[in-house]
């Protein structure tokens, strides 16, 4: 099922909910962005697996959010009255949704999290199980918001009143369940008051900045301009831009940060030109497993991105050879500060990231 919605201010729809009555995930389909708002309503497996492959939900907690939604809306359509039985279609399901995506590490994490719910009830009736699954659903998305508006008061520490902001992208609302991550200081910032200039990298091949950003900015009332990627420089050394905040779909421990292509040009533009760039990222995306960014696989996308995607005519010769990299890594050292929801990470990122995850432990323990 879907529907249209009228494009007043975006921040006031959501990016991604459940409506269990319905059985269903229910997520605004941004393909379709800024030419209208339109919201899917998904109740088969094979449509919420296609929505995270086409990017009609797409960013790094959106999609953790999502995933979790749609494990618990598989695990709710199981027929299986005994555990293992239950237990082996629940891994098929989770297996299936992890399937979508690899880069974008928060897929992992949320299913791995409803996963853990089902391995520590093994003793619990399935319909108890399936209740308790709901709720680490609901509990994914709450924190979601809660953890967006933490990093949002960091970020805002990092810039004043009026300054110019780039961004590579899109790690706003549109990428979380609300307010973003990279877009958060921005978006608090309006809360309160302030006014900021904010230009929006369109970021090829997807557009996600000129589409999603620049629409979700300036329906929120944003002094924003568009620029092609390759105008971040000239943008840069006309003075214009006082701080840069990007998201990121993964942190290695050692704090290379990999975010959508074309973050890393920017990162080296802005050492360059000694601007601070600044990338936001939840816990979740943080993964200490892996030691550096070269360990971080990057998704290939299809050619038909580049040569034809957004043109009424194919742009590049038949049979030419494309590469198309959906993301890159932001060496550590070209990252000024990573802000979290619990602070901000400076280098040493192999000492400061551990500080932050002592920090959530004993958030925890509270």
């Amino acid at each position: 099922m879907s529907t249209d919605v009228k494009k007043d201010n975006i921040m006031n729809v959501d990016t991604v909910a459940m409506d269990d009555a319905r059985s269903a995930l229910v997520i605004i389909d941004q393909t379709r962005l800024p030419g209208e708002v339109h919201i899917l309503s998904l109740t088969e497996q094979k449509d919420i697996w296609e929505a995270i492959y086409l990017l009609k939900v797409r960013g790094a907690p959106a999609i953790g959010v999502a995933a979790a939604i749609g494990i618990y809306l598989a695990a709710k359509g199981i027929q299986a009255k005994e555990y293992d039985v239950f237990y082996a279609q629940f891994k098929q399901a989770k297996d299936y949704l992890a399937s979508a995506r690899p880069t974008a590490v928060n897929l992992f994490w949320a299913l791995d999290r409803m996963e853990q719910v089902v391995l520590d009830n093994k003793d619990k009736p399935v319909d108890e199980i399936k209740r308790l699954l709901h709720d680490e659903a609901v509990a994914i998305r709450e924190e979601d918001i809660r953890v967006c508006r933490a990093i949002g008061e960091y970020g805002l520490t990092l810039i004043k009143d009026g300054d110019g902001i780039l961004t590579h992208c899109n790690a706003g609302q549109l990428a979380t369940t609300k307010y973003g991550t990279a877009l958060a200081p921005i978006h608090l910032g309006v809360e309160k008051g302030m006014h900021f200039k904010v230009f929006t990298d369109e970021t090829r091949p997807l557009l996600q900045g000129a589409r999603l950003s620049a629409f979700e900015l300036h329906s929120n009332g944003v002094d924003t301009t568009v620029i092609c990627d390759n105008m971040a420089s000239q943008v840069m050394k006309n003075g214009w831009v006082q701080a840069i905040f990007v998201g990121c779909d993964r942190v290695a421990a050692n704090g290379d940060a990999c975010n959508k292509i074309g973050t890393s040009g920017v990162a080296i533009l802005a050492k360059h030109y000694g601007i601070p760039f600044y990338v936001c990222a939840p816990t979740s995306t943080i993964d200490m497993s892996i030691a550096h960014g070269d360990d971080i696989p990057i998704e290939e996308r299809p050619a038909h991105e580049v040569t034809e995607m957004w043109y009424k005519q194919r742009m590049a010769p038949e049979g030419v050879k494309v590469y198309n990299p959906a993301f890159d890594v932001a060496e550590n050292g070209l990252i000024t500060a990573i802000v979290t929801e619990f602070g901000i990470a400076r280098a040493p990122y192999d000492q400061s990231l551990r500080e932050i995850f002592r920090r959530k432990e004993e958030a925890a323990k509270a």
